[in-house]
């Protein structure tokens, strides 16, 4: 039975294998975190253009480089790219010395939007800490960092 905002109530969750509470649990906590955003910007960001955002702040990767590392489609990440850079948030530049190549970084209001939303996943992991313990969360975050030895 799915309960509220479409997730599964927490006394189903007892049943569930490793894979489907994982799901569950990121499900979760992104669309918390994406409403906390959300409810508190003008600049609608969506959990995908976060996840790029994640894997260029403070760096300056070639688009190429980033579709190879980002698990999404390469066409779903050059309109996320178009997308963020419409909002101001990424600017793409020609590489020096590549007429091919183009790299994308963030501008200064993307790396602000970028640190204000580390700053509301910090409330929420906070929040969980208050739940479950510190230690629990310290714990789940050195057990989720293990390489698993399950890497396609």
């Amino acid at each position: 039975m799915i309960g509220v905002n479409g997730l599964i109530p927490n006394s189903e969750l007892q049943h569930l294998d490793l894979i489907d509470l994982l799901s569950e649990r990121h499900s979760l906590v992104r669309k918390i975190s994406e409403k906390a955003w959300n409810d508190n910007s003008e600049i609608y960001i969506s959990n995908s253009e976060w996840y790029i955002m994640a894997r260029i702040y403070k760096k300056r990767p070639t688009i190429s480089y980033v579709t190879k590392n980002v698990e999404i489609s390469r066409q779903a990440i050059h309109k996320f790219i178009t997308n963020l850079s419409e909002k101001g948030l990424v600017e793409i530049a020609n590489l020096e010395n590549n007429k091919k190549e183009k790299c994308i970084q963030l501008t200064a209001l993307g790396e602000e939007c970028y640190e204000k939303n580390a700053e509301l996943k910090a409330q929420l992991e906070d929040k969980i800490a208050e739940k479950i313990g510190l230690e629990q969360v310290n714990m789940l975050k050195d057990l989720l960092k293990l390489e698993w030895g399950i890497e396609q």
